[in-house]
């Protein structure tokens, strides 16, 4: 995972480079006045332009955005139309955040969402997910979620427990596994019985 991230951030720094040199000869080229070229005292000694810093400020800006949604761990977003068929998916448990746009509890929680997706990515056996309950209002009444941000774990499609602990990737981290052990061997137990 570190590989990836590392490698992306090169490739990025890359991309970041040429397109800067690109907009210095371009803005270099296309000034008003084609007859004024740049003297060397209007470009710095790290071969950026003074006068075209603010062209390419939002350029470069927009590049870390795009590189960082790359980057982004996958943390799936549940409607009413995929929230059934994805939690009942065989041997495989769901660990879903319930919250809204406008709470100030769920806005506290800022990346740690992603931040557990980042941690679990590596386990198949997991997914996080989470529901947008001002849009998604039906699946939120059909789980009973009553106040925000709400954490369940889902496993073969069954609710098997509710988080109330520490907000942090590692408590998260350590209650989703450890949750998911349980009702994958009650699961296995189930199946032999028949």
């Amino acid at each position: 995972m570190f590989e990836v991230a590392s490698a992306n951030l090169l490739i990025s720094i890359a991309i970041i480079d040429r397109v800067k040199m690109r907009l210095m000869y371009w803005f270099a080229e296309s000034s008003v006045n084609r007859k004024r070229r740049f003297r060397t005292s209007e470009v710095d000694k790290f071969g950026t332009m003074k006068l075209g810093a603010r062209l390419i400020a939002p350029v470069i800006i927009l590049l870390l955005s795009l590189t960082t949604e790359l980057t982004k761990a996958e943390v799936i977003t549940l409607t009413p139309e995929t929230f059934s068929d994805k939690v009942k998916e065989k041997d495989t448990a769901w660990f879903v955040k319930f919250c809204v746009p406008w709470c100030k509890h769920c806005k506290k929680l800022g990346n740690l969402w992603e931040e557990l997706g980042n941690a679990m990515e590596g386990d198949d056996e997991i997914e996080i997910g989470e529901v947008d309950c001002g849009t998604s209002r039906a699946v939120c009444t059909k789980v009973e979620i009553h106040s925000y941000p709400t954490f369940k774990l889902f496993y073969n499609g069954e609710e098997v427990s509710k988080y109330q602990g520490k907000r942090d990737v590692e408590s998260l981290k350590a209650f989703v596994v450890e949750e998911t052990e349980k009702a994958a061997e009650k699961a296995q137990l189930e199946d032999k019985e028949l």
